[in-house]
């Protein structure tokens, strides 16, 4: 999902219209603020990536705020910005991109070299997702799971856990199973693979 969020209604069509023409599903919103509200109103990030196309200059609020609030709520690396203006400003350019932006383009601008770096977004943003759903599979680990994950993938048999652990084959057995459950895999190489 490409959220263009530009004040300029020419603007906010022409990129649309470019990003339909990749089949670059698109929603733009006329000022910052009507982002943000539709932003706090949905329940989730989509699985597919999400990227922001951001104006710099807009009345109501900046793209600079509304990036800094992004960055403070730390959500840039599952919604990447572009920064897209018309006045080229190097300093606030460099800052933003040292702050998370992905990328700043300026106008007139390269429509097939923007569509390209929106794609790179959204596949940074797929990634991005991808990450932060392993990381709260992993939370649901207890510590004694945690301890036998690490000697699975660390290529121990459950005969060789169960006498490292001080535990019996069968719990180790049950382990196994709850972890496999909760990372949503079906065998250690699937765990070691998502792992990685």
């Amino acid at each position: 999902m490409l959220h263009i969020v530009d004040d300029e209604e020419v603007i906010r069509d022409s990129l649309t219209w470019l990003a339909r023409s990749r089949a670059i599903e698109t929603v733009a919103y006329e000022s910052g603020t009507a982002f943000l509200a539709a932003l706090d109103a949905k329940k989730d990030f989509d699985p597919q990536g999400e990227c922001l196309l951001l104006d710099v200059r807009m009345p109501d609020m900046s793209g600079s705020a509304l990036f800094d609030t992004l960055a403070t709520r730390g959500l840039t690396a599952r919604l990447p910005v572009i920064f897209l203006t018309g006045h080229g400003d190097v300093p606030m350019a460099v800052d933003k991109l040292k702050r998370g932006a992905f990328d700043f383009f300026e106008k007139p601008f390269n429509d097939n070299k923007l569509m390209d770096r929106v794609e790179e977004a959204l596949a940074a943003s797929r990634e991005a997702g991808a990450a932060a759903e392993v990381h709260t599979r992993l939370a649901t680990l207890s510590i004694r799971e945690r301890e036998v994950l690490d000697l699975i993938l660390a290529g121990k048999m459950n005969k060789v856990i169960a006498d490292e652990l001080g535990i019996s084959m069968r719990t180790v057995e049950v382990h196994r199973a709850h972890i496999f459950d909760k990372m949503n895999v079906k065998t250690a190489v699937e765990l070691a693979r998502l792992l990685k």
